[in-house]
Formats: structure tokens, C-alpha cells, sequence
């Protein structure tokens, strides 16, 4: 299949938030938010749920589940079983939820500083303290972990660590050795994860990206890992996304923290498409163009010649 990541989408003639919420001759880059359109059969799927013409409540079908463990499966050598997923509307919803689940009001939450906006909000959402650590940029702009200080962080009413990994905003795709070392830091202080790892698909050549629930059961035991199709495929407004919690004792005090603020269910469009295999939603091309596009700076350059045609 043959993807056009040349087509000019106006998106000012949309609700789209990004670019409705500044000036004409601004570029903005507010959020990770793809302005390409997103693969045929991700529309097509749509289509055929929209000309079904019945949107009432929904429910998770056994194929729902089947799809995402295949998923972590094939792509992770991943075994969880169905009833550790968990569907969410974002991960932002769902590390504060996992926030709530672990800690208490004036308790602490590690953050690895920089980071984006909605996990910088997430401290003072619940009530909690900051407790951050830097990442160390070196001269070159690659950006490591000091691991010394990266312990001497975490305080003894500190509950739970905020992984954001690949990393937003420097990009980062923590090796396995990386993860080992935070994990096991993590483990000794008596530390819950959450792991916000939704860009997980999207990774320049050379680079794999390794769930860090995956290292061992201990560290499984006492993760939150969240992910969602939305910046693979362009899905972020249909809000649908997952957390996998293999401990079913932490999974429940997650579930419970959801009241009836946060609904069981997802928005039923965003359900449609989880429940089609990633290869059916887009040949691996979609990505293999989407990581070109980012590397080469053909998005930038896109987004450029909008503004000067405007």
C-alpha cells in the first residue's frame, strides 16, 4: 500500500486543537499530534462502523482482548493474561489513576525531569510532592541518567516512580540495561512504576524498545504500563488507550480509583479500531514512513510551507 505523507491537510478548518489555538502565522507545536492523514484502513474501519448508524454503549468483546495480548505477544515476547487489561480514554487519565491507586496526599511521586505538561500537572492533581531528577544532556544534546542522583531523589515517603519511556520531550529510548538499573533502584526503595509508553511504536532505526514490566515478574508486580494506537496511527482524538497491570491487587486498587468519573468502557469509535490487529490497521510502511518523515525533518518542513502558502 502506497502512503501520500505529501497531501496538505487544512486542519484550521477543523476543531483540531493545535492549530485553532493560535494565530495564523504561528507554527505550532504544542502536542504530539500528527498532520498526516491517517492509513486507509483506519478510515475505512470508520466508515463501516459510522454506516452501521447505532452509537449506543459499548462493551469489550473477547476479540478486543485478543487483539492487544497478540500485540505485546508478537511484538515483545509479552505474556499477560486478559483480565490485566485494563481500557482507559488517555494515558494521562491513566497515570494519574495510578498515582491515586499508590499514594496518598502529601506522599511523593519521582519524576525525571523534563517532562511533559500533563505529568507535570499530575503531582498537584492528587495532592503529592514533586520529588525530581535530571537527566544529564551531555555537549553532543544525548541525554543519560545519573543514577546516583537519580536515587538520592527519592525520599522515604516517596511512592511511586513516573517512567516516560521513549521520553517526551528529549526523545530518548531507554536500553535495557538503563531500565535494569531504575527498576532495581525502584524495587529496593519499595517503589510502584508507571510507565507512560506510548510512543513505543515510532523508533528510529537501531533502537527496540523494551517494556519495563518486562524485565522480570518482580518488577511486573509493581508496574503500571500504559500505551494506546493513538500516535502510531494518528488516533489521539478517538481516545481509546489501555494500561496492563499483571498484579491483580494493585490492578483492583487502580480499577477503584476510577469511581464513576472515569467509565469502564471507551469512546465506541476508538473501540473499533483496538479491536483490529495492527497489521490490519496499516502495513509496518505506516511507521517505517512516519520515523523517515521525523528523522529527515520532512515533517517540520511540511508544516513550514503551510505557514509561508498561508
Amino acid at each position: 500500500m502506497t502512503y501520500d505523507f505529501d497531501q496538505i491537510i487544512d486542519r484550521r478548518q477543523s476543531e483540531s486543537s493545535k492549530w485553532n489555538q493560535y494565530d495564523a502565522d504561528v507554527l505550532p507545536l504544542p502536542v504530539a499530534d500528527m498532520d498526516f492523514v491517517s492509513p486507509e484502513p483506519v478510515i475505512r474501519a470508520l466508515r463501516e462502523r459510522v454506516e452501521h448508524g447505532v452509537f449506543g454503549y459499548g462493551t469489550m468483546m473477547p476479540e478486543f482482548y485478543d487483539v492487544i495480548l497478540a500485540h505485546l505477544n508478537t511484538r515483545y515476547g509479552w505474556e499477560v493474561p486478559a483480565e490485566a487489561i485494563v481500557m482507559l480514554p488517555g494515558v494521562i487519565t491513566g497515570f494519574n489513576l495510578a498515582c491515586r491507586a499508590v499514594a496518598r496526599p502529601g506522599e511523593g511521586l519521582l519524576q525525571q525531569m523534563p517532562l511533559y505538561p500533563p505529568m507535570l500537572r499530575a503531582p498537584s492533581n492528587i495532592g503529592l510532592q514533586a520529588h525530581m531528577t535530571s537527566l544529564t544532556q551531555l555537549a553532543n544534546g544525548y541525554c543519560t541518567i545519573d543514577f546516583d542522583a537519580f536515587e538520592a531523589a527519592i525520599q522515604p515517603h516517596t511512592r511511586i516512580f513516573m517512567l516516560c519511556n521513549p521520553h517526551n520531550p528529549v526523545g530518548r529510548v531507554f536500553q535495557r540495561h538503563e531500565l535494569e538499573r531504575m527498576a532495581e533502584i525502584c524495587l529496593r526503595h519499595d517503589l510502584y512504576i508507571c510507565a507512560d509508553e506510548i510512543h513505543c511504536d515510532i523508533l528510529f532505526d537501531g533502537h527496540g524498545h523494551v517494556p519495563i514490566a518486562t524485565l522480570d515478574a518482580a518488577v511486573a508486580n509493581r508496574t503500571v504500563t500504559l500505551m494506546a494506537p493513538s500516535k502510531t496511527y494518528n488516533l489521539a482524538g478517538l481516545h481509546c488507550a489501555f494500561a496492563i497491570i499483571p498484579n491483580a491487587a494493585l490492578r483492583e486498587r487502580f480499577i477503584a480509583q476510577r469511581l464513576d468519573l472515569v467509565h469502564r468502557t471507551v469512546n465506541i469509535l476508538g473501540y473499533i479500531l483496538q479491536r483490529r490487529p495492527p497489521t490490519a490497521m496499516a502495513k509496518p510502511g505506516w511507521i517505517r514512513c512516519c520515523v523517515i518523515c521525523k528523522r529527515t525533518g520532512m515533517w517540520s518542513r511540511r508544516m513550514l510551507n503551510r505557514i509561508c502558502r498561508g
